[in-house]
């Protein structure tokens, strides 16, 4: 008989994974950034054969990708080993040779479309104005870079535009839940609504005709919902919302007279038709709980990139009897489904009474070892939501359960639950972490002794605070890439990012007490407990300083800590070797100190 050896690690991660993508004018081509050769380049398929071949040799992330009006080419932009600088190229959709259309070295390019007559290029830039953005257009004929736009007072992002190109939409950018609509016309800002000062956020827009705009908002309401501008007699009227849902992304189908609009609730996405004329909205049921992105062709044909926590990312592709067809067929090498850990939803009473949602990935039975680990997710104006994770996969595989809670301030759950976080990143946020491991002991999902932490970016940042404030309840650490001091970190983030700082964690002088309470650094002493920590060298968001800080001072006290930098890596790893690496690294940290 037979037999096979254990998976590896690396079987959880030689999986190919999709980013962006793109369908061409002819629905003859999909394009996509993958890493299917270890590092991400741009691949296609064509429809008549579903096998890919690789466009580019350049190994960098994809941010933006579209392509020309006629087909012939792509339009893509790429940053450098992560360093989200993303510069503009265009590229025959045959692969071949990038040209370079807009460049400059350290500046940020951002992608907005074409023109209706494709021969102009609209991209947001932090060139010549890096703290509050300019919006350029690009002659795709003569070269030429006319500003549309010139940002002030807040970072400001072109976000629509009417088919004449004599209609804008601005976003100026306030905060994470504050940002304020504008109509850009004949050199004038008009707001979308009333009262532009209050504290609401903007999230898509889309004009179906010259007037006409549609987009997605939260203003006066605590969940965002469809509305309706009239760029002419500038009136704004709510169309439709839904109960405990975020309606967010938006797309136009121009025959059915019809919008395609994206939604996030709790822990899952959705995807709706709204009939316009009629004003009924019908749900589409599609494969996944996480929806990447969704594409709707120049043949009104529907794609989406999306993944389940069990199922990696793949494409899917609307049939006209409202079927899915899935053009990738992306899965864990080796490894049967049955094995993978499908999360529960937990639901939990936090320390002041307020309901936190989460999910729960049980170990693998038959290896289970009866620890868990506590995962703060990033951002943290995010959520943990049923997404695919290798690296949780891998380690519930190996017989660790994972709890993920939604704590205050994440996204999903409505504007007043995620502007818990500004401002408090470290009591709330804090306290409901330590409610959830308390809650998985007294539920006996958990031992009280038989607790480990992770977490990577805010989830770096509350693995530390945690560990330093409450270092009685974990066995070890590992932090990715993690602020551990406020001040400083408040002094490093990008440029265009520093005008939302004061809202989203205070002000480093009015609110010195607080900063010096919240930051990892102030609770070195209690930090004793083994620590992993994983930084990537060119993080434009946590910086390398902010990890090398915490370990050389933990490294003076004598604390067992070990470090691992990624010289090729940003906020997080593009790189499946890089992936492997600090996924094995992780289960031996762990595994040397659960006995």
């Amino acid at each position: 008989m037979i037999t096979f050896d254990k998976p590896e690690a690396k079987q959880f991660f030689e999986l190919s994974k999709i980013g962006t993508f793109a369908v061409s004018p002819q629905e003859d081509q999909i394009v996509f950034s993958s890493n299917i050769s270890g590092e991400y380049e741009l691949w296609a398929m064509d429809s008549d054969s579903r096998f890919p071949y690789k466009l580019t040799s350049i190994g960098e992330n994809c941010h933006d990708l579209l392509y020309s009006k006629d087909g012939s080419f792509i339009i893509a932009s790429f940053d450098h080993e992560g360093d989200e600088n993303a510069q503009i190229y265009a590229l025959p959709k045959e692969g071949g040779t990038l040209k370079a259309l807009v460049q400059k070295e350290g500046q940020r390019h951002m992608i907005e479309g074409l023109s209706d007559d494709g021969h102009r290029l609209y991209y947001n830039t932090t060139d010549d104005n890096p703290t509050y953005l300019n919006s350029n257009v690009y002659d795709l004929k003569t070269g030429e870079i006319k500003t549309v736009y010139q940002g002030e007072g807040a970072p400001s992002f072109l976000a629509a535009k009417n088919i004449n190109e004599t209609r804008f939409i601005v976003i100026k950018t306030y905060s994470n839940t504050h940002s304020v609509p504008y109509l850009f016309e004949n050199d004038t800002l008009t707001s979308l609504v009333e009262q532009p000062d209050e504290g609401y956020a903007f999230g898509s827009a889309i004009f179906t005709s010259d007037k006409d705009l549609y987009f997605t908002t939260n203003y006066n309401q605590n969940y965002f919902y469809l509305a309706h501008y009239d760029a002419e007699t500038k009136v704004m009227t709510k169309v439709l919302e839904k109960h405990g849902i975020d309606l967010i992304g938006l797309k136009v189908n121009q025959a059915k007279d019809t919008l395609y609009i994206t939604s996030t609730s709790g822990v899952s996405n959705e995807l709706w038709e709204y009939d316009i004329k009629n004003n009924e909205l019908e749900e589409i049921k599609i494969p996944t709980t996480q929806l990447i992105q969704f594409v709707l062709s120049k043949k009104d044909t529907l794609y989406v990139a999306g993944g389940t926590a069990i199922k990696p990312i793949n494409l899917y592709k609307a049939t006209p009897e409202q079927r899915w067809e899935q053009l990738t067929n992306i899965t864990v090498q080796g490894i049967d489904q049955g094995y993978l850990s499908e999360p529960s939803i937990i639901h939990y009473k936090s320390f002041d009474g307020l309901e936190i949602e989460g999910l729960y990935f049980k170990a693998r039975a038959e290896v289970d070892n009866h620890h868990l680990i506590l995962w703060p997710h990033g951002g943290p104006q995010a959520a943990e939501v049923k997404s695919f994770r290798a690296m949780f996969q891998h380690l519930a595989y190996e017989g660790y359960s994972i709890v993920a809670p939604n704590f205050r301030g994440s996204s999903n759950y409505g504007s007043d639950f995620k502007k818990m976080v500004e401002g408090d990143w470290g009591h709330g946020p804090r306290l409901d972490n330590i409610t959830c491991v308390d809650y998985m002991i007294e539920q006996g999902y958990a031992e009280k002794d038989k607790i480990l932490l992770m977490g990577g970016s805010y989830g770096g940042y509350m693995a530390l605070l945690l560990h330093g404030r409450h270092p009685e309840y974990f066995k070890a650490v590992v932090d990715i890439f993690g602020v551990s001091n406020l001040f400083s970190f408040y002094d490093s983030v990008p440029e265009f990012w520093k005008p939302i700082m004061k809202q989203w964690i205070g002000d480093p002088v009015d609110d010195k007490e607080r900063f010096t309470r919240d930051s990892p650094t102030t609770y070195l002493e209690t930090m004793t407990k083994p620590m992993l920590v994983i930084q990537g060298a060119n993080d434009p968001r946590v910086v390398k300083a902010e990890s090398d800080q915490i370990v050389e001072s933990l490294r003076a006290q004598g604390t067992d800590i070990e470090y691992i930098v990624f010289e090729d890596e940003g906020h997080g790893f593009s790189k499946k070797e890089n992936e492997i690496t600090v996924s094995e690294r992780v289960l031996a940290f762990f595994n040397q100190y659960i006995g």
